[in-house]
């Protein structure tokens, strides 16, 4: 384990071909990893945003190797770098559902942890805007943190971001640093991400990586943006902006300083329940 680590996410405006969105990740990964970053996380959906949810179910792939696992297995190998798919649609039990997918590999190619994202996101939001997560993907049920070179990773996806309970189960597992890759829509991202990222940062005591879509796709759907690292205190310490297209928002994550600001505010320590 390291003293520090320099972290990315990345955000992108995927479309409805894996190709194309294997290579747009494919440039933002080099440049992460050029500019020595050692944990890079993708965002929610990441190789695939379908024009209809149910198209997930076209491209799913049989847990273990497809063209977008084995993206990430030679991408992480071919850097030295812990990468994070943020997520990947794998083939469920049910044949007319499939999972939404974290996936984490080590430096060496290797899967490190794979977590199924368990808040399935079912709302009508007040503008019109309609979506049934369930109706095309079965929840996970398991809480992850992945022990990776690049630190203790607690795992989430999206939706996740508005239930307080995943995360402290994971800060109570030993994580450090908190992922949550997402394609928040702009509506919901303008009035609660910011919030939110930061609110689960600070009252976990941990890092958040917050790597978000951020622009219109073909589907016509309109995502936030505003991809974040943010520390223990809930300091912002880098972005990209909202709506902004793709890009990579960097910064040096301290465990030095999530130990300090832990010890000096002890709240992990003091909670009754």
């Amino acid at each position: 384990m390291t003293d520090s680590v320099m972290a990315a996410a990345l955000q992108m405006v995927s479309v409805d071909a894996v190709a194309e969105n294997l290579a747009a990740a494919d440039a933002l990964i080099e440049r992460a990893a050029g500019d020595g970053a050692r944990l890079v996380v993708l965002p929610e959906n990441f190789a695939f945003m379908g024009r209809e949810e149910r198209a997930a179910l076209g491209v799913a792939e049989a847990d273990g190797h497809g063209p977008i696992q084995d993206f990430l297995a030679d991408r992480a190998l071919r850097w030295g770098i812990t990468l994070v798919g943020g997520s990947v649609p794998l083939a469920a039990v049910e044949p007319d559902r499939v999972r939404s997918a974290l996936l984490v590999y080590g430096p060496d190619g290797r899967r490190i942890a794979r977590y199924d994202k368990r808040h399935l996101f079912d709302v009508s939001l007040p503008n019109g805007e309609g979506y049934r997560e369930s109706a095309t993907f079965a929840p996970g049920h398991d809480v992850v943190v992945a022990e990776t070179p690049a630190g203790m990773l607690g795992l989430s996806i999206c939706y996740d971001l508005r239930f307080p309970e995943h995360y402290r189960r994971l800060v109570e597992a030993g994580a450090q640093i908190l992922l949550a890759p997402a394609a928040f829509t702009a509506t919901t991202g303008a009035a609660h991400w910011a919030i939110l990222t930061r609110a689960r940062a600070v009252e976990n005591l941990c890092f958040m990586i917050a790597p978000d879509q951020g622009g219109r796709h073909p589907n016509g759907r309109a995502t936030h943006g505003e991809s974040m690292l943010i520390d223990p205190w809930g300091s912002v310490l880098a972005t990209c902006p909202v709506g902004g297209g793709a890009g990579v928002a960097m910064a040096e994550l301290d465990f030095a300083r999530l130990r300090e600001i832990r010890e000096r505010l002890p709240a992990l320590a003091h909670r009754l329940d």
